[in-house]
């Protein structure tokens, strides 16, 4: 690969360093793209202004498929599982492949559909917020609040039952750490994989109200595609919300103006952009974004905070401002990939943000922000601990 852009570290995050990583605004300033090197030492091209990630995200020409040779892992392990290893795993198929599981799923996602189940998201919520009241004046959020709520929402909706919790957060929690081993992610998906092909099993002879009931009626999949589509589901709903909710807490509470304005979702979601480094790509075949030309099997990383952050786009894009008209971001990503469960996402952060602060309106940090653990090694960006107090 000859290029004549000028090679740069990648910016992962790193302590004590803010997020998004300032490198992005300089990348943002040069013309063309970025030539980095990932961890793993494979070269890709850094995408960071919103005009060229979004360009990116609809370029048919432009791949999300690990099976293509130059298609990046942002990890030394890890990475995004090819569909041989885990079948189901959709976000990796392109279309037509891909089309078939959103087809099936997409129904279950619509605003619609997400404004039918806000009544048990209120409960999933409010019965957390009772157990932080009966257990005293302080907790950790992440633990007792923020973790919690996206995984009982995600576990109801795929029929899994709540009482595994611990299970699933566990095993999930080694599949997003950049740091964990081959065989800890290979153990990790194995023991989810074999838990989600028993549950389906059961519903097969006993069909419930639930995503995988709804799965096994669509006859648009295998046993084996939609263990690996629950698996995605489970933690994708799980992660990404868990940690835009705990990051959102804690701007909320830095910004109490904005508290109980319906806005201020929207702009937690363009401001933090937790799943930064998740759209990886590779071209299939030559093509041209923003100017340089990426030739057949280059590596792509399509940069969603520093799009985001892209002042071009979004006035004074480094501030939090719920004032502004955030709704064209792409946290969600962009195209036919765009993220199938945005509107429950949404959801979830609005009841939690609106519940918490009127039932518990003296919630406050227990410790200065500097002090707080963030998720530097993290897949998606955010909070390992939330201490609070009231």
């Amino acid at each position: 690969m000859s290029n004549t852009a000028q090679l740069v570290d990648f910016p992962l995050r790193r302590p004590g360093q803010p997020y998004p990583p300032k490198q992005y605004a300089d990348f943002r300033s040069r013309e063309g793209l970025v030539w980095s090197h990932m961890p793993t030492g494979a070269k890709v091209w850094l995408v960071t202004k919103y005009d060229d990630v979004r360009a990116v995200l609809t370029d048919p020409r432009i791949s999300s498929s690990p099976r293509h040779e130059g298609f990046p892992s942002v990890g030394r392990t890890g990475g995004v599982p090819n569909p041989d290893q885990v079948p189901g795993w959709f976000v990796a198929l392109d279309p037509p492949d891909h089309d078939r599981f959103r087809k099936a799923l997409i129904p279950e996602f619509t605003v619609r559909r997400i404004r039918e189940m806000r009544p048990s998201i209120q409960e999933v919520v409010d019965h957390r917020v009772d157990g932080l009241l009966a257990a005293g004046s302080e907790a950790d959020l992440v633990h007792d609040f923020t973790a919690a709520v996206p995984s009982l929402v995600i576990s109801a909706l795929l029929g899994v039952p709540h009482v595994d919790r611990d299970f699933f957060e566990a095993r999930i929690r080694l599949l997003v750490t950049m740091s964990s081993t081959h065989d800890q992610r290979d153990q990790a998906t194995r023991e989810i994989l074999r838990y989600l092909s028993r549950l389906i099993l059961v519903k097969q002879k006993r069909p419930g109200d639930d995503l995988i009931s709804v799965m096994l009626a669509s006859g648009a999949m295998s046993l084996q595609e939609i263990s690996g589509a629950s698996m995605l589901l489970l933690i994708a709903g799980q992660e990404t919300t868990a940690n835009n909710m705990a990051l959102g807490m804690v701007t909320l509470l830095l910004n109490p103006q904005w508290i109980g304005d319906e806005r201020a979702v929207e702009e937690l979601l363009r401001y933090y952009s937790v799943a930064d480094m998740v759209a990886l790509r590779v071209a299939t075949d030559d093509v041209e974004i923003g100017g340089q030309l990426i030739r057949k099997g280059e590596g792509i990383v399509p940069l969603v905070a520093a799009a985001n952050h892209d002042s071009s786009t979004f006035e004074r894009a480094d501030e939090f401002d719920p004032g502004r008209s955030a709704r064209h971001h792409v946290a969600f990503g962009y195209g036919v990939h765009q993220c199938l469960g945005q509107h429950l996402v949404r959801a979830e952060l609005d009841i939690a943000y609106r519940t918490i602060f009127e039932r518990i309106p003296k919630l406050e940090l227990a410790v200065p922000v500097e002090e707080l653990a963030f998720k530097y090694d993290g897949v998606v960006f955010g909070l390992d601990s939330l201490p609070v107090r009231w």
